[in-house]
């Protein structure tokens, strides 16, 4: 009964060690508002982004706006720009 008690505790202390690692795991580097992937993505889907009535004032670069049936992306910071040409 000893041994068995004994053989919980340490699985008990294991499963205690992997969880604070995982913890540190899931927490590293989440503090940054950026974060730089350098694998391409593709979707096998749709995008869908929002129609606007206008472009709202401020943006971060990368942002996609559809007005008036036009898309915009933001090309710098508060900056948005028409893409390609669209009629």
């Amino acid at each position: 009964m000893n041994e068995e008690i004994a053989k919980l505790k340490q699985q008990i202390s294991v499963l205690k060690q992997e969880i604070e690692e995982l913890r540190q795991v899931s927490t590293k580097n989440n503090f940054s508002g950026l974060q730089v992937f350098d694998k391409a993505v593709q979707f096998n889907n749709k995008i869908k982004v929002l129609n606007k009535a206008a472009n709202l004032a401020k943006c971060q670069t990368g942002e996609l706006s559809v007005v008036a049936g036009k898309l915009y992306i933001c090309s710098a910071t508060d900056t948005w720009s028409l893409v390609g040409t669209q009629t």
